[in-house]
């Protein structure tokens, strides 16, 4: 059989997306040549800066000098056709269903016959489903011969919208571990000269950060040697979150670094002593999968979708309910009260990440690519 082609579609290739990749390119080169396509190289909801030379397979932008949100979706449905066109894969790896890039990539590949690979992480519980809604989602999705996913959220979901199970795979959600690597990190200079919690986030509602910082300030107020709260991003909500910082006595234990790119973070997950996520809603939260890699004992909101997958409690960390600033705080005096506890669930941590590295992505990938082109 002759060596056979995939695209691999993602809205913008941030520093994950060409771990993933490299590693499928790595693996599979001579089976199968892989091609990374992105829709623009810059978008707004994702600032990271990025290099093309990153890439060790070929990689496309099909809109190079300008931010995703700035194309008019006639412009964006003919470029991506003409890429497409270009580049004449055998299968067409495609991440989400809804946005208009992604849907003319779905038209190019049923308009030239090319199977369609789903890569989502999508899960039930990430909004409210209407009926009508999930039905046309149900006769999208249908369009596609194969998916992968992160984990059994994501999968549960697609079962549920038709898709075989012997059609849907694993692996999609993880980061380049071995960036995060505590071997490689250790040596960079503390940014703090405290213990610290660390969370990172865009500075958004769905982030649930108001309320933890409400469980912090009754953490500080319950323990007598607290450790500190670093929390990396910015967004909107940056103002409102300054605010309560101060209202509540906090300014010289919280921390606000600013949004920060992959090197700035690498301090803080040096020298972070516990990670925190605690948001309402989750897809799935692959900064979770990069503090794990960096050997650190999590605490995650039960509402994200790594949580079923990543989480082992008392192990390697805690789920808690992002509504309970009571659990949040509990959980927080617990992981703070024996240091050496907290280093033993960040080496568990680590050792449960090792699986869900890009060569796990790699294998999700060559699996769903031969189930299409049998």
């Amino acid at each position: 059989m002759s060596r056979k082609s995939i695209c691999v579609l993602f809205n913008n290739y941030g520093p994950y997306h060409f771990a993933r990749v490299n590693a499928f390119h790595h693996l599979y080169s001579e089976m199968i040549q892989c091609v990374g396509i992105e829709l623009a190289r810059s978008e707004k909801d994702y600032a990271w800066k990025t290099s093309k030379e990153e890439a060790d397979f070929p990689f496309v932008s099909v809109i190079p000098d300008r931010s995703l949100q700035t194309v008019r979706v006639n412009q964006l449905f003919a470029a991506v056709h003409r890429t497409l066109s270009q580049v004449n894969p055998d299968v067409v790896a495609i991440a989400g269903y809804f946005q208009p890039g992604m849907l003319a990539a779905l038209s190019w590949s049923r308009l030239h016959r090319k199977p369609v690979i789903l890569l989502s992480a999508s899960k039930e519980d990430d909004a409210p489903r209407t009926g009508i809604k999930e039905q046309l989602k149900r006769r999208l999705i249908h369009q596609y011969q194969a998916a992968l996913v992160g984990g059994q959220p994501q999968k549960r979901y697609l079962l549920k919208l038709g898709i075989p199970e012997n059609r849907i795979f694993l692996g999609y959600n993880v980061v380049g571990n071995e960036v995060f690597h505590p071997d490689r990190l250790r040596s960079l200079p503390n940014p703090v000269k405290a213990p610290f919690f660390l969370s990172i986030n865009r500075f958004i509602e769905k982030k649930n950060i108001p309320n933890l910082i409400t469980a912090y300030a009754a953490y500080v107020e319950k323990t007598s040697e607290p450790w500190d709260l670093v929390l990396c991003g910015d967004g909107e909500l940056r103002p409102q979150i300054e605010a309560q910082i101060q209202a509540e006595g906090l300014s010289d234990r919280v921390h606000l670094p600013g949004f920060l790119q992959q090197a700035e973070l690498m301090p803080y997950f040096a020298h972070a002593n516990c990670f925190i996520h605690a948001s309402y809603q989750e897809q799935w939260g692959l900064v979770v999968n990069e503090a794990m890699a960096a050997g650190l004992p999590v605490l995650v909101s039960n509402r994200c979708g790594c949580f079923e997958d990543l989480v082992i409690e008392g192990v390697n960390g805690w789920g808690f309910d992002p509504n309970s600033v009571e659990q949040m705080q509990q959980f927080m005096s617990t992981v703070s009260s024996d240091v050496n506890y907290a280093k033993t669930m960040g080496g568990a941590a680590l050792r449960h990440i090792e699986k869900f590295s890009p060569n796990y992505f790699a294998q999700g990938l060559h699996q769903a690519v031969e189930s299409v082109l049998k």
